[in-house]
């Protein structure tokens, strides 16, 4: 099996056009732990913890529904942009998330996925138990 730049899966960033009914959904009706609620001017971002293991669910007021985006945590974000690029895909232009550097490209489907390079570990920490 070939080597894979992914370490691991870390978010799945989730619309939440109505965040309150969201943060509702994914707590009480599915029994998610609220980890963290942020707000940023309109923008509203929560952290929900759905099992012991695997991502964090971010709800997010500002994603247009049907734009859910898996983010994946890599070594190398630089050789992984160039491994895209050679091989004929296009990304967007890259940004800063609270933990690192990030990118986001889609696969043929039209699917969101991005890749982050943790460059600040101690952020998750940071964000857990707040709330705006």
């Amino acid at each position: 099996m070939a080597s894979t730049p992914f370490e691991s899966l870390d978010y799945l960033y989730v619309p939440a056009p109505d965040f309150e009914a969201a943060i509702l959904f994914y707590t009480a009706t599915l029994g998610g732990e609220l980890r963290w609620r942020i707000r940023d001017g309109g923008t509203w971002v929560g952290g929900v913890r759905l099992a012991g293991v695997g991502p964090l669910v971010l709800l997010a007021n500002h994603l247009e529904p049907g734009q859910t985006v898996l983010i994946y945590r890599v070594q190398q974000i630089e050789a992984l942009r160039r491994r895209l690029v050679e091989a004929g895909w296009e990304a967007d232009a890259p940004f800063e998330i609270p933990q690192g550097p990030c990118l986001v490209f889609r696969d043929p489907g039209g699917l969101r996925l991005a890749i982050y390079e943790r460059a600040r570990p101690g952020m998750d920490e940071q964000f857990d138990g707040r709330f705006d």
